[in-house]
């Protein structure tokens, strides 16, 4: 597969992804090189990392502990204090080997150390392949709200090795193809008709990088999300107050992000219905999708409350307005829609019908 190029960086895939980073590494002069893992990829994935660098380049392995709550400041800390005691400086890289927290936060740890460092990221996860790592968004949450501090940053490069995947359960897989349903949903019926096709999330090569270029097209033309880059946040909205909420609660099992945004994006669709002309048809096909891959979510009327509070942290509010990413049709996103409470039970309804 060709390497897709976006304004300042590129990503490259499979056979060509190590050969691209051994020559980075071979032609710069970086100080030190850092390798970013948590407990799982350092198992499961390091060992693949190191075959494929080239026996000259040498690096110092960061662990921090994997998962959402350890999304934080509290990591970050860790991260920042094995950088300067093994004396990284401003002429270091930071290699970050994981998901999308690990590739979220290594992003972010390395912007903000010594006002930024190089970074590279290589997703093995098949949402931060599609989604996290692509596009310069880094950060961390603050408590249970998702994604409150951070910058946006470009990676010097991006390597997706689909090889990665051979080591995620099917939950994992199944998470990231909630972003790969939305990217059709957003940009192009043809694309969601062909996924929803898919009886195996087996050989699907073709579709990562179908999905990686259309995230990059929509980042290119709107790197700071101003405009167009907004509509990668549909289903969000709602979704990550789904996600926040069941983090918080002790209560509940808590959900992975595809699975959250599965949920928000049906409710979503509800509201495109009722505001943005979606037809009955579009939003059905939508509903049965992901409740063939998503297992319904139970919510309690205490439960839709609570999560309702969370949609003032979202981070596409302005002036007070919680504004949503609506659907006019599959494959024609509209933004900065205001939803009027009441319709917000009538889709939590829907939903649970």
């Amino acid at each position: 597969m060709e390497s897709i190029t976006s304004s300042s960086y590129a990503v490259h895939f499979n056979e060509k992804a190590f050969k691209a980073l051994n020559e980075k590494l071979s032609s710069s002069s970086y100080s030190k090189i850092f390798v970013l893992v948590d407990e799982n990829t350092k198992i499961h994935c390091l060992p693949v990392f190191k075959k494929q660098l080239a026996n000259s380049i040498a690096f110092e392995l960061i662990e921090i502990q994997s998962g959402e709550e350890h999304k934080n400041i509290d990591t970050c800390n860790v991260a920042w204090q094995a950088l300067s005691d093994m004396d990284a400086d401003r002429k270091s890289l930071l290699i970050n080997l994981g998901g999308g927290v690990v590739t979220d936060l290594g992003g972010f740890v390395a912007s903000t150390y010594k006002r930024g460092i190089e970074f590279i990221n290589i997703p093995t996860t098949l949402l931060s392949m599609v989604d996290a790592s692509v596009g310069g968004k880094t950060g961390v949450d603050l408590g249970a709200l998702k994604n409150q501090i951070g910058v946006i940053n470009q990676p010097e490069m991006v390597l997706v090795s689909t090889g990665f995947l051979q080591t995620l359960e099917e939950r994992q897989m199944n998470s990231g193809f909630a972003e790969m349903l939305k990217h059709g949903l957003i940009q192009s019926k043809t694309y969601w008709e062909e996924l929803k096709a898919l009886t195996k999330l087996e050989n699907i090569d073709h579709h990562i990088y179908k999905s990686v270029s259309i995230k990059n097209r929509v980042v290119i033309e709107d790197p700071t999300e101003q405009h167009l880059r907004k509509i990668l946040n549909y289903g969000h909205t709602l979704g990550h107050a789904v996600e926040s909420y069941f983090l918080e609660n002790p209560d509940k099992e808590t959900l992975l992000h595809g699975e959250a945004i599965a949920v928000g994006m049906i409710l979503e669709g509800y509201l495109s219905h009722k505001l943005t002309n979606l037809s009955q048809k579009e939003l059905a096909a939508i509903k049965s999708t992901f409740l063939n891959h998503y297992q319904k979510v139970d919510f309690s009327a205490k439960d839709i409350s609570d999560i309702l509070s969370l949609l003032k942290f979202d981070k596409k509010n302005s002036h007070g307005n919680i504004n949503f990413v609506l659907l006019e049709a599959i494959g024609h996103p509209v933004i900065d829609i205001k939803v009027p409470h009441e319709l917000f039970s009538e889709a939590f309804a829907y939903y649970k019908e």
